[in-house]
């Protein structure tokens, strides 16, 4: 055999393991024809918790939007299990404003939680399946306990401290054991974990009153997303919202068969995806001919 007749094959081999953008192409292709919209995606790992939506995300989305042809409108296919709020605000921003409709789509193949889920609020329409998954946006921390890292939910802590605080503001004799208790709480760390709510709970009815919930007061929209403030609600920051209980709230959701063509083209993209940025990547922001690829953050040696 020739070389020019299995250089073909290898080069498609080397391809497929290295999960090169062409392996993803035809779908975009298909699911553009399918959705009359540009279609994006923006994928970032769930392997790794140092791995967030960031500003730096928002500079490559833009800088592939502006090569694209958006006459038709966006829709952004996001997997990601959250990050910064400003980030997401910022992406946001971007889309509505790159997007010649002046608007867009989200398309939810499995999980977009936290800052994910602010994305989505923005969008005018959340496309879901059964299984696909948003979640609560409450802010969290990271922090060291006894050796460990554990994320803690910023509203738990705050509610926490102000239990606290009023317990010993009652308490008339013994204010000792209330006292010792404050003392491992930073006042001005308490401030700064309020504001951290606040501009969360903010980003989310800014976008939905300039959105799919346009019309509605600042307080029905915080009613109705209660679920997606509050940590009480889902009893923790990772339990998944699915699209029933987000049509509940008054979310714009399109519900999709598993079974059904679009979705089963959406899943193939996901998996492909997906397992990129489980193995090679710590992120990926790609269009059909555009696609950026961020490496993991390398950890110095000690």
């Amino acid at each position: 055999m020739k070389k020019n007749e299995i250089s073909p094959v290898i080069s498609q081999v080397l391809n497929e393991q290295n999960q090169g953008p062409d392996t993803r192409n035809h779908l975009f292709a298909k699911l553009e024809e399918k959705l009359k919209r540009t279609i994006i995606s923006f994928f970032t790992s769930f392997r790794y918790p140092e791995v967030m939506i960031e500003d730096e995300d928002a500079d490559i989305l833009e800088g592939v939007l502006q090569k694209i042809d958006l006459s038709n409108g966006l829709a952004l296919i996001i997997s990601s299990p959250g990050g910064y709020g400003l980030a997401a605000e910022r992406i946001i921003n971007i889309c509505r404003n790159y997007s010649k409709t002046g608007e867009y789509w989200v398309i939810v193949p499995s999980k977009a939680k936290s800052a994910a889920t602010m994305v989505c609020f923005g969008a005018s329409k959340i496309i879901m399946s059964e299984t696909s998954e948003l979640g609560p946006i409450d802010p969290q921390i990271t922090l060291d306990i006894r050796g460990l890292k554990e994320r803690l939910s910023l509203n738990n802590i705050v509610e926490s401290y102000n239990d606290l605080f009023k317990k010993a503001v009652e308490e008339k004799n013994n204010l000792q054991p209330y006292l010792l208790q404050l003392s491992n709480y930073d006042e001005r760390e308490i401030k700064e974990f309020k504001t951290a709510i606040s501009l969360s709970e903010d980003i989310a009815i800014r976008y939905l009153g300039s959105g799919m919930m346009k019309g509605m007061s600042k307080e029905r929209i915080k009613k109705n997303i209660d679920i997606f403030l509050k940590p009480t609600k889902k009893k923790a920051h990772g339990r998944p919202i699915y699209a029933k209980e987000a049509l509940v709230c008054g979310l714009n959701i399109e519900l999709k068969d598993l079974r059904e063509e679009l979705w089963e083209l959406i899943y193939e993209l996901y998996i492909r995806t997906n397992n990129l940025v489980s193995t090679r990547a710590a992120k990926c922001i790609e269009s059909q001919k555009y696609s950026f690829v961020v490496a993991y953050p390398r950890k110095e040696k000690k």
